[in-house]
């Protein structure tokens, strides 16, 4: 049965001039031509070709779920309750984030508005029925409700809801009882790690389960391995207490057009992020690498957080425009989220590849991103991994045809859980091999790199990434154009040897 609350009314065609009647501004940018046809980027990220292993015809499907619309507004707490105001830090509809993630290739996406005192009784009555319009208007993106969750004790996260009857008030109970700015008067027990932890424990028992992801992990950080609001401890503490919901953080921040306004890349401030990724992601045998090494199922997403474009002044893309998650899923709300849950998922930035697949064989078994391979020792245990991507063929959102320089592959071991909870960094975590277009093999649109680790005798994940520059390891960003800076970054493939 259909949920009415969504679906009913989407396959009916809506006129241009609907959409531009409710989306102001980012419909004018696009409504010169049909909404279908869509940049040459866009166009090479529907690829439609299965992959195999009872897969069931998914694809990768290019999303966001770090999103801000007008409901990211303002509060006059000079009134009880206080006064919201849309517009304040984010300036765009719901629906106009829809139209430009569509026109930039995204099939899903997701709203996260800033919280704030009784934002929870905003999102429920006012953003959310715009939410209900927008997938009208725009029902070929699938669009997630959420939010960018004050979380306790930390930096936002995003909290994500899954597609159902109820997932208003859901959202509406998450936030009233445990966002950290939501309450009114204000309350310091909200603020607090014990906090955080009761949420988590109170999302784990959910029947719809929802998912957190980190957001701008390392923003408030002051230098390499010297952190801010988020810590390597209150990552492991979570992911403890809920594996299945808190999966992961963003590899690549959003705010990624800073540097074309003189402002820094992601907006970090005090400590950079290196090519665009998050030091926390960018450093190899750093945090990233030393959850990883304990086993733990922790994945890495690419974001665009925008607020307001960056030809209007903001430091923002729109969505798709310059960073995208892909996630190996059908185009149904259920699946997509389950790719985000299991670490079907690959991250990339300005359009350098527009698909990728990292797969380790042995003893003829496969696994793939975020699957594990397990092997016998009993018998020879050397692994073949494999990877497949495939450039863009035409031109990205700023009109260049980006070209990828190397792609390295990244093994670390698995030894399990760290007695030290604020430890960053795994030792054994190295790039084995870097590969150049001498090494990589063209069959039909995708290039294939073939490469075997030899006598595996311990448990370990592999990764990859890629890019168009020339730097060994990605370097500190400073106010170079981002378009001159692509990355991708591959989620952990594991190998199990019993």
């Amino acid at each position: 049965m259909k949920d009415k609350n969504v679906e009913d009314g989407a396959a009916s065609g809506v006129s241009r001039r609907q959409l531009v009647k409710y989306a102001g501004v980012g419909a004018t940018f696009v409504a010169a031509s049909p909404l279908a046809a869509a940049s040459p980027a866009a166009a090479d990220a529907g690829d439609d070709r299965r992959h195999g292993g009872g897969s069931r015809g998914r694809v990768w499907r290019a999303g966001d779920h770090h999103v801000h619309s007008e409901y990211s507004g303002s509060f006059d707490t000079s009134t009880n309750p206080p006064t919201f105001h849309k517009g304040a830090d984010a300036v765009y509809p719901i629906v106009t984030n829809a139209i430009m993630a569509k026109h930039f290739g995204l099939t899903w996406a997701m709203c996260t508005d800033h919280g704030g005192p009784t934002h929870s009784k905003v999102n429920l009555e006012q953003a959310y029925p715009d939410l209900l319009l927008s997938r009208q208007l725009v029902p070929d993106v699938l669009q997630f409700w959420g939010m960018e969750f004050d979380a306790p004790a930390l930096d936002h996260h995003t909290l994500m809801i899954p597609h159902h009857k109820d997932e208003a008030q859901q959202l509406y109970e998450l936030e009233s009882r445990f966002a950290k700015r939501d309450a009114f008067p204000t309350d310091p027990g909200r603020d607090t790690e014990a906090k955080m932890i009761e949420f988590l424990k109170t999302a784990k028992d959910m029947r719809n389960k929802p998912l957190v992801i980190a957001h701008h992990t390392s923003r408030s950080a002051t230098g390499l391995g010297v952190y801010g609001q988020d810590t390597p401890r209150e990552f492991r503490n979570g992911n403890n207490v809920a594996p299945d919901i808190y999966v992961g953080f963003e590899g690549a921040p959003g705010h990624q057009a800073g540097p074309l306004n003189a402002k820094a890349r992601g907006g970090y401030g005090n400590y950079p992020t290196h090519g665009g990724f998050d030091q926390m992601t960018a450093r190899v045998g750093g945090l990233w690498d030393a959850l990883l090494g304990e086993g733990r199922r922790w994945w890495i997403t690419a974001t665009s957080d925008s607020h307001v474009h960056w030809t209007r002044g903001g430091s923002d893309f729109w969505p798709g425009e310059y960073s995208k998650t892909y996630v190996l899923a059908r185009q149904d709300y259920a699946d997509i989220m389950d790719g985000l849950r299991g670490g079907r998922i690959w991250v990339g930035t300005g359009d350098l590849i527009t698909s990728l697949d990292l797969t380790a064989s042995g003893q003829r078994r496969s696994a793939a991103m975020g699957e594990t391979l397990t092997v016998s020792r009993r018998s020879r245990t050397d692994v073949d991994i494999e990877i497949r991507f495939r450039p863009l063929a035409g031109r990205n959102a700023n009109g260049d045809h980006p070209e990828v320089r190397r792609v390295d592959l990244i093994v670390g071991q698995v030894t399990g859980p760290s007695a030290d909870l604020d430890s960053d960094t795994n030792p054994t975590t190295k790039v084995v091999a870097r590969f150049g277009p001498r090494d990589w093999r063209r069959q039909g649109h995708e290039y294939v790199i073939r490469y075997t680790l030899r006598n595996v005798e311990t448990d370990l994940y592999a990764r990859v990434r890629g890019t168009s520059t020339d730097e060994a390891e990605p370097l500190a960003d400073g106010l170079e154009s981002p378009w001159d800076d692509l990355w991708f970054y591959s989620n952990p493939v594991f190998v199990q040897v019993r």
